[in-house]
């Protein structure tokens, strides 16, 4: 088995540390990859941390891996709660998937109440911040242990 996850970032999260700090924390994109690698590599497996804005290139990732990661860690942003394609191409790769969240999309505005995400996830984090990516990255850890 692979032992590399991969952790995926939709729409504007490249602009993490200055959008809305009050909701999303001041930690850059940059920084989460940096800690996701090191929390990785202490617990012997790899990330592949990608960040789109474009939602044809976040499909054509998740399709390219099959059969090359582990599973996926995903960030869907915005995509959450408009994009059946997501979920779809998701469902098709039959890979596990944690869904991650920084903020608690339970305590905003209504629209971001629903994921098309969550149904085909293992799991889903929100209202973390960043360690929600840890948490997520934790459950392959657990993972990857467990079918050593």
């Amino acid at each position: 088995m692979t032992r590399t996850v991969l952790v995926l970032n939709g729409p504007n999260l490249n602009l993490l540390g200055t959008r809305e700090p009050q909701t999303y924390g001041r930690r850059t994109l940059g920084e989460i990859a940096d800690e996701c690698a090191a929390f990785a590599e202490t617990r012997g497996f790899a990330v592949d941390f990608r960040q789109t804005n474009q939602e044809g290139q976040l499909l054509d990732w998740i399709h390219q891996a099959r059969g090359r990661v582990a599973g996926i860690v995903i960030n869907p942003a915005a995509w959450t709660h408009t994009s059946v394609a997501l979920r779809d191409a998701l469902a098709a790769v039959e890979l596990p998937v944690v869904e991650v969240h920084l903020s608690n999309v339970h305590q905003r505005e209504a629209f971001r109440h629903h994921s098309y995400v969550s149904p085909v996830a293992l799991g889903v984090i929100c209202g973390f911040g960043s360690l929600g990516y840890r948490l997520a990255l934790e459950h392959f850890a657990e993972r990857f242990e467990a079918a050593a």
